[in-house]
């Protein structure tokens, strides 16, 4: 991201906050299930408490992630104007000379193609550059690069959402 906390919008919080809630469910399962056979028991046994404990650590962390993640948000504003940053729209020039109008999100929705996830490879390179700067970034298949056309900053009651991504990115 850009160093500081990064706007969220409407949209994102809610679904961060639904994960959160499907979370503390799934660890409250976990945490009942541990020490529960009230001995040590067979290797099996011990095997299946390891992976119990693991996956509460797991759990733990991701809610920690997303609880922190929230709490920054909250005092979190938009990003300076010319400024990309979470909810832009972004016009960028690949090396092959297509372009594509993005929008930086936080969420992933794959029922909408023209967004792309702020932690994504290609939304961290976009992530606090102007228009007519060039950025890089490393995906599965190699090194890439785009150059910002234009960008439009966050609608003022919409600073994220996500998506799937284009090609490459």
């Amino acid at each position: 991201m850009t160093g500081g906390p990064e706007p969220i919008g409407a949209e994102a919080r809610r679904a961060l906050e639904r994960e959160l809630a499907d979370l503390r469910s799934e660890r409250a399962a976990v945490a009942s299930s541990l020490h529960s056979d009230g001995g040590t028991g067979d290797t099996a046994d011990q095997a299946d408490e390891l992976q119990r404990a693991t996956d509460l650590a797991r759990l733990d962390d991701r809610i920690s992630r997303i609880g922190e993640r929230l709490r920054t948000a909250a005092v979190a504003g938009p990003p300076p104007p010319g400024v990309v940053g979470v909810g832009s729209t972004v016009t960028v020039r690949f090396t092959d000379g297509t372009a594509q109008t993005l929008r930086i999100g936080e969420v992933a929705a794959p029922s909408d193609q023209r967004l792309v996830t702020a932690d994504s490879p290609l939304g961290r390179a976009l992530l606090g550059h102007h228009a007519g700067d060039t950025v890089d970034y490393s995906t599965p298949d190699g090194r890439h690069s785009a150059v910002v056309l234009s960008l439009e900053a966050p609608p003022a009651d919409d600073t994220a959402a996500g998506a799937d991504e284009p090609p490459g990115a």
